[in-house]
């Protein structure tokens, strides 16, 4: 098959990348690089064609959904706080680039698009685990964007015939997940921190929980959803169906990686949920998904890449190249 996949050269994107090459399709990537990282591509880049533009430019999008048989679509402004700051922003981004990919999917005869929403979309529940039939009232504009989204995508297939299928992402992490933003995951914001000795920052009393899910068994979602027979017209969550909170994160960080993970308590942030927790029931049904890596292992895979990264980072900074 021949995938489009836009935010390609992301932390989800690339390794979404890496694996559709594995597999041995033909893999186009359109990416801005605004927080994407060409490098992400390293592994890939021989096999792949990469055409830096944006999802706000419909001519670009058109050219990359030339021939495409599937739009994996994860290109976005991806941060609640900063939507929260800049709205418009966010929805020139996450509405009107998602408009732009499906119009263009559509007139290129796309089969299927799969869409990257959120969680966010749930906004305050006092619900858990959090079922795909719960209410949607999201609490920031990057929520809203993601529920405008899905509901263009549901229009489109009802309308064009264009198979859309939304995965609802709950907390994503893993290697290639970038800290050096403020907007950045947690996860690694935390994994920095402890790399550098310095303390970690917990915005809120380290008690609210999330719902980690280990990028590897994001992407093999991604694959199932581009395929599944009965996905198409759905939105279903993707998480483990678990949660923990970040004290406990914190904990386990400590053990994993024999050092200090005393945490600095800073006041809670605008938009930011409380607990967060996914029913997967609807994912394992239609999808067969199953997530393969749990929590514990995903962390400690994610400590093996960054301090990987950091041994390549002073290699190169050293000798001006890697070894």
């Amino acid at each position: 098959m021949r995938y489009l996949v836009t935010g390609g050269a992301g932390f989800i994107g690339s390794n979404t990348v890496d694996e559709l090459v594995r597999r041995g399709h033909e893999v186009v990537v359109l990416d801005d690089l605004s927080t994407g990282k060409v490098e992400n591509l390293s592994q890939a880049s021989a096999k792949i064609k990469l055409m830096q533009n944006s999802i706000t430019n419909l001519d670009a999008v058109r050219e990359a959904c030339r021939a495409a048989d599937c739009v994996i679509h994860l290109a976005a402004q991806t941060s609640v706080p900063r939507s929260v700051k800049d709205p418009i922003e966010t929805n020139l981004a996450n509405v009107d680039g998602t408009l732009n990919v499906l119009v263009a999917a559509r007139d290129a005869h796309v089969k299927r698009v799969v869409f990257a929403s959120s969680c966010a979309v749930y906004g305050k529940t006092s619900e858990l685990p959090i079922r795909e039939s719960a209410a949607l009232a999201p609490i920031s504009p990057y929520g809203v964007s993601k529920q405008v989204g899905e509901a263009y995508g549901r229009v489109f297939q009802e309308l064009y015939a264009l198979e859309f299928v939304a995965l609802r992402y709950f907390n994503v992490f893993g290697p290639r997940q970038d800290p050096g933003s403020p907007y950045s995951g947690v996860l690694s914001v935390f994994n920095a921190a402890l790399l550098e000795g310095t303390q970690p920052t917990v915005f809120g009393d380290g008690e609210q929980s999330r719902d980690f899910v280990y990028v590897g068994n994001v992407v093999e979602a991604i694959l199932l959803a581009a395929e599944a027979k009965r996905a198409p017209g759905l939105a279903i969550n993707i998480g483990t169906g678990n949660r923990c909170t970040l004290n406990q994160t914190l904990a386990l960080l400590e053990k994993i990686t024999g050092r200090p993970a005393r945490a600095k308590y800073a006041p809670p942030r605008e938009g930011d949920i409380r607990d967060s927790q996914a029913d997967i029931a609807l994912a394992q049904d239609i999808l067969g998904y199953h997530p393969r890596i749990g929590f514990e292992e995903g962390l400690s895979l994610t400590w093996e890449w960054f301090c990987a990264a950091r041994n390549a980072s002073n290699r190169t900074s050293v000798h001006g190249r890697l070894e």
